[in-house]
């Protein structure tokens, strides 16, 4: 008899075909939740992005052996109790680095050029003659870039910020980056002295218990008037509330996001009034050709994590270890 795998999230039809030789395939998604849930009950093996796989829902699914996530990010994911359940998480490294690292250098780019504003300001008819001072932005070039998580999509940040900008790069991570220091010359410095030095902070760091609101009122005290925050990562590394004081009494000159703590972001929120603010809504990775991709080595992860052989996308390596123990 075939596995069972259920697809919430739509993937292109030659990847679900891909599957479907595989695998007894169920597209269904989560907000049909009785169904779903239903489906649940026998399944070997879940598709999609965004979904919680937390206790509730692990309790209801009592087959399962793999979750794959189309995401690089796993924060939906409560590694700790799949651990004990046995039960693989995987996700999609590397095929959307440089895709993200090209959204988030050019969110600060448009924070630092002010290009949405100037957008709105041609397109409304205000712009009748020379521009005014009041309207320039800052420069980018031979600045200093502080990357706060210098992983795979920090790293190329760096990497366009270091040769295409020839600008400085200082960084701060859990562990050194060797590569990154000899190849692009980067500066391995604590968080405080990254704040303190850097023109624009970018946040590039993964979501766990310990970088919730990593930076808050005491971090935005300690960066330049003139710096630009950028942040690419998750949502809730940021207090939001600090983020808007900073920015309403110039203690940093703007900001360009990707990520919010509640997405999508509340229509109503100050950091969507404010014209140095770039917002984005969550597209780091959003090109036909990368999310092609990310579903291509999502497929590929229950194939082979379903077959008996090792996932190329699998986070939680604990789990092959208690597999060998017992």
């Amino acid at each position: 008899m075939k596995k069972k795998v259920i697809v919430y999230r739509k993937i292109h039809s030659d990847l679900l075909e891909r599957l479907q030789r595989h695998f007894h395939t169920v597209v269904i998604s989560p907000d049909d939740s009785d169904a779903f849930y239903a489906e649940l009950k026998t399944a070997d093996g879940l598709i999609g992005s965004h979904l919680q796989v937390d206790n509730q829902l692990l309790d209801r699914a009592p087959n399962l052996k793999l979750v794959s996530n189309i995401s690089v990010g796993y924060d939906n994911l409560d590694l700790e109790e799949m651990n004990k359940r046995g039960i693989m998480a995987t996700n999609t490294p590397g095929v959307l680095t440089d895709t993200t690292a090209d959204t988030i250098f050019g969110l600060m780019l448009a924070a630092a050029r002010r290009f949405t504003e100037l957008d709105n300001y041609v397109k409304s008819g205000q712009w009748t003659g020379k521009l005014s001072e009041e309207y320039f932005g800052v420069d980018v070039h031979h600045k200093t870039l502080g990357i706060i998580g210098m992983g795979r999509i920090g790293t190329a940040i760096a990497e366009r910020g270091r040769f295409g900008f020839r600008m400085n790069i200082l960084y701060y991570n859990r562990s050194r980056n060797k590569e990154a220091e000899e190849w692009l010359q980067a500066e391995y410095v604590s968080l405080r002295e990254l704040l303190e030095q850097s023109d624009f902070v970018c946040v590039m760091a993964p979501l766990t218990e310990e970088t919730v609101h990593l930076i808050g009122k005491e971090e935005f005290a300690l960066m330049k008037p003139t710096a630009v925050f950028v942040n690419g990562s998750r949502g809730k590394l940021v207090d939001e509330e600090a983020l808007v004081d900073a920015l309403q009494n110039g203690k940093i000159r703007a900001a360009g996001l990707d990520v919010y703590e509640q997405e999508p972001i509340d229509p109503n929120h100050p950091l969507l009034r404010m014209n140095n603010v770039v917002t984005l809504p969550h597209i780091g990775s959003a090109t036909a050709e990368t999310r092609y991709k990310m579903a291509a080595l999502a497929v590929e992860n229950v194939i082979k994590g379903l077959s008996g052989e090792l996932p190329p996308g699998l986070v939680n390596q604990e789990v092959l270890e208690m597999e060998t123990k017992r």
